[in-house]
């Protein structure tokens, strides 16, 4: 979301943003690692406290660069303060939850190939769902390692979990987006776009990589598949769209064509809330602005000179701009 708020401003371009999302998918993991090592096995609780007070502390009495180093250490034991609670309150919920409850994710001896799919399909829309109201696909994952810990959800059950959370978190991205330049849908659409390619890989892979992490939980801890089962899901995603990175930025702009001026493209009244960058996003387009006129007054110029007509050579410097929609039109275009 931060992300798409930098590329509406006009403070990152589309290929870049889509960048920066890539990376922050694999990032975002982390937090599955420090649920599955830590939140699910150790009570931080006589840690967290002591951190929240010093950092709160320090946010209040600091000034500048020590009050937001205040500020993150008391949000990070706030993270960790979270963890134990959610592993308490997953204690007793086991008690009242268990994976019979759920829908069969393989199918045993005697049923249907269907009675599986069926199983994987509607824990997906149960993860999706968890993500579209937590906001968080980090929150949703810690919610689902902390259940599979306690026993509440077998470990083919959090894999399809998984899945859908990973779907999910598109949502806050696409509610970022509306009304924000197209720039921005943009790099909203092709992160959906990413989740849902990754997620069809994984629903292909599911049936032969569930049972090989059913079998490798008998000598590693289950948590821990599953961190690693999140981080590998966002990483393949990764790497099957990298090498064809420029047909899928390119079909995402065919998609979503730029329809707005090409001067104000960067003039987004979400840059407002954030001063750098309004003042950046103002500065570029000033920037274009000068430029534009400074090329049409030397293409007026040249063409007085030579004494063409000044309304032809507009029109062509225009047309420039715009090849694909200009070519073969005799009208002018506007930038």
């Amino acid at each position: 979301m931060t992300t798409i708020g930098l590329v509406s401003a006009g403070l990152l371009t589309f290929p870049q943003g889509l960048g920066f999302v890539f990376g922050a998918n694999v990032g975002t993991t982390a937090t599955g690692w420090l649920v599955a090592l830590i939140g699910v096995r150790v009570s931080l609780t006589a840690a967290a406290l002591p951190m929240i007070f010093v950092g709160a502390l320090i946010k209040l009495l600091g000034r500048g660069r020590v009050s937001g180093a205040g500020a993150a250490l008391a949000g990070f034991a706030l993270v960790l303060f979270g963890l134990t609670t959610l592993q308490q309150g997953m204690g007793g919920l086991a008690e009242r939850l268990h994976p019979e409850d759920l829908p069969a994710v393989l199918a045993g001896p005697g049923a249907g190939w269907w009675s599986g799919l069926f199983g994987v399909l509607a824990l997906v829309v149960v993860g999706l769902v968890m993500t579209a109201v937590m906001q968080s696909s980090t929150a949703a994952i810690a919610v689902t390692l902390s259940a599979h810990y306690a026993g509440a959800v077998g470990l083919d059950q959090a894999c399809a979990l998984i899945i859908g959370q990973n779907i999910g978190t598109a949502t806050s991205s696409a509610m970022a987006a509306i009304g924000a330049s197209t720039t921005a849908k943009r790099l909203a659409l092709a992160y959906i776009l990413f989740k849902l390619i990754a997620a069809l890989i994984a629903l292909a892979l599911f049936p032969v990589v569930t049972p090989l992490l059913i079998r490798a939980s008998k000598t590693i801890d289950g948590v821990t598949l599953l961190a690693a089962y999140h981080t590998a899901y966002n990483i393949v995603g990764v790497l099957v769209l990298l090498p064809v990175i420029d047909k899928f930025t390119r079909l995402v702009e065919r998609i979503l064509p730029e329809r707005g001026s090409l001067l104000t493209r960067c003039l987004d009244p979400a840059a407002l809330a954030t001063p750098i960058a309004a003042v950046e996003a103002v500065r570029r387009t000033v920037t274009r602005t000068l430029v534009a006129l400074c090329g049409s007054l030397d293409a007026t110029l040249a063409a007085a000179s030579r004494g063409e007509s000044v309304r032809r050579v507009k029109t062509l410097y225009q047309c420039r701009r715009r090849p694909m929609r200009c070519a073969g039109r005799k009208h002018s275009c506007r930038m």
